[in-house]
């Protein structure tokens, strides 16, 4: 019988795994599960040197899978971003902000990108520009606003060097006043180029302070019960050279969350020759667990980008795309590569498909993994043609943050079923979920649960009807296995079962139990990669491995005391502390005990979602 190297009792498992869907203990070694069952079938695993856990009846579930954030591109800016995912108000969203403009030093940016919006806020409304130049009249600010537009205070303006002259970019508009001197307002009419090219034009971290921000990044994913993810790419995120820090991580070993990436194309016009370029270099399935090439997109084509700026109509999209997309297509299916395609209308979607069916009549697809990302107005008839070639839909929770914008575009009937999630899975179709972080939406992926079990929006807006929301079964499974599926790793991780990858997490809260509305303030108490603690908070705070302190030390990361009950932290705390740790000696039953380890200090201010 093999030693377990760490045991986990007297806990609630749900492993996914439809064979044997509970279990009270589980057993792992050599970063695999051993056994999951009951504590009397567990026993025989237990030996020396085992770790044992005490989970104290708590929920424990697979570690949660995104299949698209753009991770790798959110661990480089983390430690720059000052980040208003669940403030209450706007009130505190604007204090944070003057705090972190005053203690930001000369020649740096306060950044807040993606993970709000204004119906979160008790106040029901955005800050104007008169608010964001009294709270920083000197520090330079970006305030990034889902894919719509982007708020600058002076000192910004400043720092990018618009002026009455500058011209407006093609697909953006620099708002002006009469005298024809730019307001701050930067607005995506109707794609977002504009405010990612202003953002890029900030000062970034050194090599060494983007190797730490990505290491608190990927904290603060298994904070939330995160150990995998599939990277999306993103708009200037070079391959390879935005990927050396990721891959300096693996190297050392300091990966605590898995990475599956995406090559996203970087050149309008340039689309194939890229992805030729990289066929050179790296191939599908190269690297291991911990770090792997997944295939191309969600750019394929910058002809076939139907941005979703819910504040502008529709995109009509470009003449030329059938014949850019087909090119590209062509040589990743005969090279094999799974690809993934931004989608989020179905009149473009059928032009996709248009496209890949043809493809498919000359080069034979053969079980090749694609898949469209978002789909949020995907029709039945675009949903059979996506299923009879083999494709899958990640869904994202996008419309928890653009629900209110959608409705008022495109009509609350639209908004029931963006996207359809109920239908993919009637028709059997592959479905993950994810986040589409940082930039949008939160990378918390809580907040999607919450929206696929509620179907509400961050502001409590009701959207989906109960016909297209899922139970927290159905909802857990799309974050778990379902997710596993995009990366071609559904035989290896997403369920709790003997041989699969011994990634999970115990939940703060029991997540098949509390109101809905608790859902989105869930985090997970320990969380275990490849068998191993990456994170641990509260009674298991003595199981935390431990970190570099966060650097710059003025980032907003290393300032989270002043962040208000309701928004992310980069710790949890919980109570009582009731469980405890054991680690066995060369005695069956014996050894000394850790027990149980208790908060430092007499109390704790939690702040979580």
């Amino acid at each position: 019988m093999t030693v377990a190297s760490l045991l986990l009792t007297n806990a609630r498992i749900h492993t996914m795994d439809s064979q044997r869907p509970n279990g009270a203990a589980l057993a792992a070694h050599n970063g695999r599960v051993l056994a999951v069952g009951s504590a009397r079938e567990i026993e025989p695993y237990r030996g020396a040197g085992t770790l044992e856990i005490d989970a104290a009846g708590r929920t424990v579930i697979p570690g949660l899978i995104d299949s698209h954030i753009h991770s790798i591109r959110g661990g480089l800016n983390y430690n720059l971003e000052l980040r208003w995912d669940g403030v209450p108000a706007l009130a505190d969203a604007l204090r944070m902000l003057r705090a972190q403009a005053a203690r930001t030093p000369p020649g740096h940016w306060v950044r807040v990108i993606g993970g709000w919006n204004e119906f979160q806020f008790a106040e029901r409304r955005l800050p104007t520009l008169d608010e964001i130049n009294a709270a920083a009249p000197e520090t330079p600010v970006f305030i990034l606003y889902l894919y719509g537009f982007a708020l600058l205070n002076r000192a910004a303006l400043a720092a990018v060097g618009y002026t009455r002259d500058t011209p407006d970019p093609p697909g953006g508009e620099i708002q002006r006043n009469k005298a024809g001197h730019p307001t701050g307002l930067l607005l995506a009419k109707p794609n977002a180029s504009i405010l990612y090219s202003t953002l890029a034009k900030g000062p970034r971290l050194s090599f060494d302070d983007q190797v730490n921000s990505s290491r608190h990044f990927n904290r603060e994913l298994n904070r939330l019960g995160v150990t995998s993810v599939i990277d999306a790419g993103g708009g200037f995120q070079n391959y390879p050279e935005d990927y050396r820090v990721v891959e300096a991580l693996h190297a050392s070993g300091e990966l605590t969350v898995r990475i599956a990436y995406n090559l996203f194309t970087q050149k309008p016009g340039g689309e194939l020759s890229d992805f030729q370029r990289w066929a050179g270099l790296v191939r599908p399935g190269d690297g291991d667990a911990f770090y792997r090439m997944n295939g191309a997109g969600e750019m394929l084509v910058f002809s076939a980008a139907d941005f979703e700026n819910f504040l502008e109509p529709r995109p009509d999209l470009s003449p030329t795309l059938e014949s850019d997309l087909e090119a590209v297509v062509r040589h990743l299916v005969a090279q094999r590569w799974p690809f993934r395609l931004h989608a989020t209308y179905d009149e473009s979607i059928a032009r996709f498909l248009d496209v890949f069916e043809r493809v498919e009549r000359d080069v034979p697809f053969n079980g090749l993994r694609w898949w469209f990302d978002h789909a949020e107005t995907i029709s039945p008839r675009s949903l059979e043609r996506t299923a009879a070639l083999g494709g899958g839909v990640a869904i994202q929770h996008r419309m928890a943050f653009q629900g209110e914008h959608f409705v008022a575009r495109h009509g609350a009937a639209a908004a029931e079923a963006a996207p359809p999630v109920r239908r993919m899975l009637e028709m059997g179709l592959r479905v993950g979920a994810g986040t589409d972080a940082t930039r949008v939406a939160s990378y918390n992926p809580w907040v999607g649960l919450y929206w696929l079990v509620s179907g509400r929006t961050v502001g409590g807006t009701a959207i989906h009807p109960r016909r297209n929301r899922l139970s927290r079964l159905e909802a857990l499974r799309l974050f778990t296995h379902g997710s596993a599926w995009f990366s071609g790793e559904d035989a290896d991780k997403g369920t709790l079962a003997p041989g699969m990858l011994a990634d999970f997490a115990m939940l703060s809260s029991d997540f098949f139990s509390v109101p809905e509305d608790e859902i989105k303030r869930i985090d997970s108490l320990l969380t275990v990669v490849n068998g191993r603690v990456v994170h641990a908070a509260g009674p298991y705070a003595q199981l935390a491995p431990p970190i570099p302190p966060v650097r710059p030390d003025w980032s907003p990361v290393a300032h989270r005391e002043d962040t208000p009950v309701g928004a992310p932290s980069g710790h949890a705390c919980h109570g009582p502390p009731n469980a405890g740790m054991r680690r066995h000696s060369n005695h069956a039953h014996g050894g000394h005990g850790l027990g149980a380890v208790g908060f430092a200090g007499s109390g704790c201010d939690c702040f979580v979602f």
